[in-house]
């Protein structure tokens, strides 16, 4: 005989009396080896059939859906402790980044590190003059207090480095043959000269105020305005250049021997 012939068998029962697809009833899983139960029995009909309870289904999977959510809060344990940890890394690098900073403040203040305030002035020097204001500008970054500062200057101004004179000297004889005595003045000024060299040099100007403006003239123009506008043009550029008014209208409406 074949195997799987002959009449259909009946479907059992359940625990309760339900059938196969209710509650406690059976469950087919797969097809294997038979039930341990059938085999007793000695049935053939059922060979290659396994059941199990659907009791027992369920219980299988509360267990696998318990142990997912005890791993999914296992994880969110060990998250919300790599975060404490991080929070309390964080507030320990602060606290110690504000120990250090007090330590640094009670120690004092902190040595300047390059050239020395005095090594930075000779530098300056060495280039070109400088008035005293002029100089003192640029070195106090670089001072630790106005002390230092000003005892760094008497010292260059002892050792001739440093002198305000020789730097109006300088600057006048840069300037005198391309503007005039007002604009020359002027800057010495800013510079911080004192006023009775500047009143000194300012004369000296004036005397040959008329020379040099004729030879920067002569340079840029050469040529009388032959009408208002060239003259206003001409005008404006030698007052732009500190020229006097009397001397530019000597220039450009007088003669060379109009004093």
């Amino acid at each position: 005989m074949s195997w799987g012939s002959g009449p259909p068998r009946p479907r059992r029962a359940g625990r309760f009396g339900a059938d196969d697809d209710d509650d406690g009833g059976f469950e087919q899983l797969a097809r294997g080896r038979s039930s341990g139960a059938d085999s007793a029995d000695g049935s053939s009909d059922d060979i290659g059939e396994t059941y199990t309870r659907t009791s027992e289904l369920r219980a299988r999977r509360r267990t696998s859906s318990g142990t997912r959510s005890a791993s999914r809060s296992t994880s969110a344990r060990d998250d919300s402790a790599e975060e404490g940890w991080a929070e309390k890394g964080a507030t320990e690098n602060g606290a110690t980044e504000d120990g250090k900073a007090a330590a640094t403040q009670a120690a004092g203040p902190q040595t300047r590190s390059g050239p020395s305030l005095k090594a930075r002035a000779v530098g300056f020097l060495s280039r070109r003059d400088y008035a005293r204001k002029e100089i003192a500008s640029k070195l106090k970054p670089h001072a630790d207090s106005e002390d230092e500062l000003n005892k760094v200057l008497d010292d260059l101004e002892r050792e001739g480095w440093l002198s305000t004179e020789r730097f109006a000297q300088s600057l006048v004889h840069r300037r005198a043959e391309r503007q005039g005595a007002a604009r020359i003045v002027q800057e010495l000024r800013s510079k911080g000269v004192a006023e009775d060299q500047v009143s000194e040099l300012r004369e000296n100007l004036r005397a040959t105020e008329y020379e040099r403006a004729r030879a920067v003239w002569e340079k840029r123009f050469g040529e009388r305005p032959a009408d208002r506008s060239a003259y206003a043009k001409q005008a404006r550029f030698l007052a732009g250049r500190g020229f006097a008014s009397d001397v530019i209208r000597r220039i450009l409406g007088g003669s060379d021997d109009d004093e």
